[in-house]
């Protein structure tokens, strides 16, 4: 390990810090930029893995051509196949022209892929591609393309527990781990955290042209030997509130007791989760997948819907009409039923006379039973004619609208009538 060259670099990249964990990770990335190899950096969220693929880049053949650092977490799903592979006229909505992607503007550069655990698989399959052969194929193309590109990539998520979550393919995990390098959590490195934070202290005073916050022993204490899950950004993001929001410039342990939240014993690496609980991951794959089959279908499937909706109005307004007219019609014959029976009203029985029996021989010879359309339009005459030919009388009185009554009429030819 070359010290003078570490220090070189620490300066240059602003970096602070001696930690001999730190130190290594500096110096394997220092060895490893001559050459074309991956590199996958694995750290905790906020320890600064953006540091290194910057410094394997400036320090190596390719310092001359492009650098790309791209999130891959913070482009969707269904656009960044066509980010980093680029796209043909045509190959989705909006792709008004041909697209290159990252990987063919890039060539001969660097790509550093921060956030690599979080690509989709059907991405992970096209990027062990380019990784094995240098070939690509554009979204909705079928040329091959080649490339030259080095790739850096780095992740928070524990790699094993994805691999086997079926979260990322083991094949494409061997062949960006080619060098690994661990960038070391803030907790783990003792004394640097104390230089960094006069570091953040001296640029917030320069800064804003504030006095400079200091700690007192009992408050390096507590900075020491607190766990920080934020890593680095969340020492900066403290001692920033507390250059601006604090009173004293002299901080004590009390005070910094402020800023300092009380945090879980959480440090996890990853976003996986934990055995028994919801994958939301595959379960927004999965939803993603069901959306996509469904596109082309909706408006066939709405059209349905729609006009299944249409006749189930109609039907029910159709049994309401006749369950109406049914109860009205039964409510006029009851007495002259009872009274035809041979019933008086005190429940008594008379024998049947002569227009009794006509009335039964009339009745007899109306059909038992009559289709849903001929009830239809019986029930509609009658209404009319009871109303005196007023439809909105007759509508209200079947409890239909006036809009399927005069459909209504319309269909059973009644509108001719006069």
């Amino acid at each position: 390990m070359n010290m003078s060259e570490l220090q070189r670099i620490k300066q240059r990249y602003n970096i602070v810090g001696n930690c001999d964990d730190l130190n290594h990770a500096l110096d394997v990335a220092l060895q490893v930029a001559p050459t074309d190899l991956s590199v996958l950096i694995v750290g905790e969220s906020g320890v600064g893995k953006e540091i290194i693929p910057r410094v394997i880049h400036d320090n190596s053949p390719r310092r001359r051509e492009k650098y790309f650092a791209i999130n891959c977490g913070a482009i969707p799903e269904g656009t960044i196949d066509s980010e980093l592979f680029g796209h043909e006229k045509g190959a989705y909505t909006g792709a008004v022209g041909e697209g290159d992607g990252y990987f063919g503007v890039a060539n001969k550069g660097t790509i550093f892929l921060d956030e690599v655990g979080e690509l989709p698989m059907a991405t992970q399959a096209r990027l062990l591609r380019v990784l094995e052969t240098g070939e690509y194929i554009r979204v909705g193309g079928q040329e091959i393309r080649k490339t030259n590109v080095r790739i850096v990539a780095a992740t928070n998520v524990n790699m094993r527990k994805a691999i086997s979550e079926g979260r990322f393919r083991e094949d494409l995990y061997y062949r960006l781990n080619t060098i690994p390098i661990n960038m070391p959590p803030l907790r783990d490195r003792g004394n640097d955290i104390l230089l960094l934070f006069r570091l953040f202290a001296m640029q917030m005073a320069d800064k804003y042209r504030l006095p400079k916050v200091t700690l007192t022993d009992d408050a390096k204490q507590l900075l020491l030997h607190y766990k920080w899950p934020g890593n680095v950004r969340q020492l900066k993001n403290i001692t920033e509130q507390m250059s601006v929001l604090s009173e004293k410039r002299e901080i004590n342990a009390q005070d910094l007791k402020r800023f300092i939240p009380d945090n879980p014993d959480s440090t996890e690496l990853s976003t996986i989760t934990k055995p028994g609980q919801h994958s939301y991951e595959s379960e927004r794959e999965i939803l993603y997948k069901i959306l996509y089959e469904l596109r082309g279908n909706i408006a066939d499937l709405r059209r349905d819907l729609t006009s299944m909706r249409k006749q189930i109005d109609e039907e029910r307004e159709l049994r309401q009409a006749g369950l109406n007219s049914a109860m009205i019609e039964g409510a006029t014959r009851v007495p002259a039923i009872m009274e035809g029976s041979g019933f008086r009203e005190s429940g008594s029985f008379r024998n049947p006379s002569p227009q009794d029996a006509d009335a039964e021989e009339i009745k007899a010879e109306e059909p038992e039973s009559l289709n849903l359309n001929d009830l239809g339009r019986q029930m509609l005459e009658k209404a009319l004619e009871r109303n005196g030919g007023n439809r909105k009388k007759a509508a209200q009185e079947l409890g239909i609208s006036d809009r399927t009554l005069y459909r209504r009429i319309k269909q059973y030819g009644l509108d001719n009538k006069g």
